[in-house]
């Protein structure tokens, strides 16, 4: 009986003894990846300001703001783009939680009338062929240079003007509002935006 409890014993010191050693193991690679991940963030968040924005020479990064609107729980980050002390136009991150798969995020950058200069996706999980195509050339192209004061942002189907993806229109839906939602936030926003050095 002694041999079996000590057997049991030494069986859950070794057990704990790896879970220990396996956690330390764990915190320490999450530590080393923190700065990577956070780095290569901010690095895709910088290209993506730099297809969305007309040409600009100030820091968007550096001078972008935080907005609480009612469109979100959450702030909405606001990048304004300055050429010459001019304001040029601003990058705003919005998104919608309806696509087919959840969350779809966006970073839309306007020109100063509120054009539409760009749009970029940053993050989505639709299917794959049909939902991700929102990030191809021929459906993003219907957006550039429109206003959504003369241009309906939503979807054929629901009495705008926007051409619906292929057998994805709950995703081009859900594209379609959080490109209004940028939209809305950048109009309602427009004379905090355009002060240089916040």
């Amino acid at each position: 009986m002694s041999k079996k409890e000590s057997t049991f014993l030494s069986m859950v010191v070794s057990l704990l003894l790896i879970t220990l050693i396996s956690g330390f193991a764990l915190g320490f690679v999450n530590d080393l990846t923190i700065e990577p991940k956070a780095k290569a963030k901010l690095e895709k968040k910088i290209n993506a300001i730099k297809l969305v924005l007309p040409e600009f020479d100030n820091n968007p990064v550096e001078d972008f703001i935080k907005i609480k609107t009612e469109f979100s729980k959450d702030s909405i980050e606001i990048y304004p783009a300055f050429k010459n002390n001019q304001f040029v136009g601003a990058a705003v991150i919005s998104h919608s939680e309806k696509g087919f798969s959840g969350l779809i995020k966006l970073m839309v950058g306007f020109k100063t009338d509120g054009t539409i200069q760009n749009i970029e996706v940053l993050e989505q999980k639709e299917t794959p062929g049909l939902g991700t195509k929102m990030k191809d050339e021929s459906f993003l192209q219907q957006f550039r240079g429109k206003n959504a004061s003369k241009f309906n942002l939503k979807v054929k189907k629901d009495g705008g003007e926007v051409d619906a993806l292929t057998g994805a229109t709950i995703t081009t839906r859900a594209f379609s509002e959080s490109t209004q939602m940028a939209n809305d936030i950048f109009i309602n926003n427009i004379e905090v935006i355009n002060q240089p050095n916040h």
